[in-house]
């Protein structure tokens, strides 16, 4: 993702303004950056596509990179270096470390225990940035602007508690440098990014008569929107199209609620249907019925009264994207770690909605079906696919000890504090609900649950 849309955006800034910018990578885990981009003198081409059309270009900002795992010293020394101004995080929800319902480190995740005890390199996100900072401190070296760029609201903001509060366990004393030194702006960002795959490396190979390693494909939309508070110099972004602003909340939840909301939801429906891709879900008339359904009926209106968009544009917008055919983003690949971006994209929808009294059937059928697709893939209930997620064995175990009962595995998953949180769990009617939802979509027939969801919202 980031090759396809901060090093773009950095690309055609130097364009539009050369100056002494340029990229450093660091990957903290696989695939490795060396064997892709060190032959290549960090150069790569991006592939901009629309159903039958594409768009090439090399893209050249990219100076240096450093594959962490390997070279865990150099990272730090990178990331450490005073002339190193800004950094970009382009990382999974998982990375944070974080309970997604609170947003707050989990001092008791593997890696945190890990790089608290000292016992080798830092391995969690939060370790190796603190590890960085206090290195920095140490050398007297400037302040540095860390860039959230992912799907989490209010990004910035949770990178600066799991990173200050690591410091507090950690190294007491770099607390005040971290707050007089360190930026922490949140951000939106937006591109459709699939996995390149062979046949996309094939194409680029014959559109420019060699071997690209690091080739990346995405749909023709890009947006970047990042809030004003940098601690030092940057490159000028705006003049490659990004948006500064002061508070990128109320763009973040039209994006998360919206697009992000629906690619989660037909995700899960799609494998549960058995097919393969978003653009095919979209092109589904039931799948796509309900989604678009359950977006204007129950997400838009759990969204700010001010947020300023034309709900219904904005939702076509999406599904025009989302029906883009040269974009081949599998439903697995976005079903990956549905417990760390259900919070944002659907359960805090829900909650909105239950403040203002709003009906949430569908978005609960939503929910519904992030928990039959965990379900869905242990033995006791067909061992369909092996989900990835934070939470997928402890579902599994939910699934072993209860068997089919709907209700009661309903009422275990939801009893998952971190993700649900306590109001959720307690409340009854939403318990109801999920309960329904998986009767049909897990126990029965997805598509006819769907059909009879539908034809009831449309009826009321």
């Amino acid at each position: 993702f980031h090759r396809c849309h901060q090093a773009e955006f950095t690309e055609d800034a130097l364009e539009a303004e050369f100056g002494r910018w340029g990229i450093a990578g660091i990957n903290l885990r696989p695939p490795r950056l060396g064997p892709m981009l060190g032959d290549q003198d960090g150069l790569y081409t991006r592939t901009v596509r629309r159903d039958g059309e594409a768009e090439l270009r090399v893209i050249g900002c990219l100076r240096a990179f450093v594959d962490g795992e390997q070279e865990a010293e150099r990272a730090l020394a990178t990331l450490a270096a005073p002339d190193i101004a800004l950094a970009t995080l382009t990382v999974t929800e998982k990375a944070y470390c974080h309970h997604p319902a609170t947003g707050r480190l989990d001092e008791n995740h593997p890696d945190i225990v890990h790089d608290l005890a000292g016992g080798g390199p830092a391995r969690s996100l939060p370790g190796i940035v603190v590890t960085a900072l206090d290195r920095r401190r140490r050398r007297r070296g400037g302040p540095i602007t860390l860039v959230s760029c992912d799907n989490i609201p209010a990004n910035g903001r949770v990178l600066a508690s799991v990173v200050t509060r690591f410091a507090e366990l950690s190294r007491p004393d770099l607390g005040p440098w971290i707050a007089d030194h360190v930026r922490f702006p949140s951000t939106m960002v937006d591109r459709i990014v699939p996995a390149a795959t062979d046949v996309d490396r094939a194409f680029a190979a014959a559109a420019i008569g060699m071997e690209d390693r690091a080739a990346v494909v995405g749909e023709p939309f890009r947006q970047w929107v990042i809030e004003d508070d940098f601690a030092g110099p940057r490159p000028r972004w705006e003049a490659a199209g990004a948006e500064l602003v002061g508070d990128v909340t109320p763009h973040e939840l039209v994006k998360m609620r919206l697009l992000n909301g629906a690619q989660t939801t037909l995700s899960y429906l799609g494998a549960l249907t058995g097919l393969g891709h978003t653009c095919d879900d979209v092109r589904d008339p039931l799948i796509a019925g309900f989604v678009r359904r359950m977006l204007l009926r129950e997400t838009v209106p759990s969204l700010p009264a001010d947020v300023g968009i034309d709900a219904g544009a904005y939702v076509e917008r999406c599904f025009d994207r989302l029906a883009n055919t040269a974009i081949r983003h599998t439903n697995h690949q976005i079903a990956t770690d549905g417990s760390q971006k259900i919070v944002q994209r659907l359960l805090n929808p829900i909650r909105a909605c239950i403040a203002r009294g709003i009906g949430h059937e569908l978005l609960a059928a939503a929910v519904a079906a992030w928990m039959a697709y965990l379900l869905a893939g242990s033995r006791r209930f067909g061992a369909r696919w092996i989900p990835e997620d934070p939470w997928a064995n402890a579902v599994r175990r939910i699934a072993d000890e209860t068997g089919p009962d709907a209700a009661a595995l309903a009422r275990r998953i939801v009893a998952l504090e971190p993700i649900f949180a306590a109001d959720l769990a307690a409340d009854e009617a939403f318990c109801a609900s999920l309960a329904r939802h998986l009767e049909g979509l897990l126990l029965g027939d997805p598509r006819r649950h769907l059909g009879a969801l539908l034809a009831e919202a449309v009826a009321a």
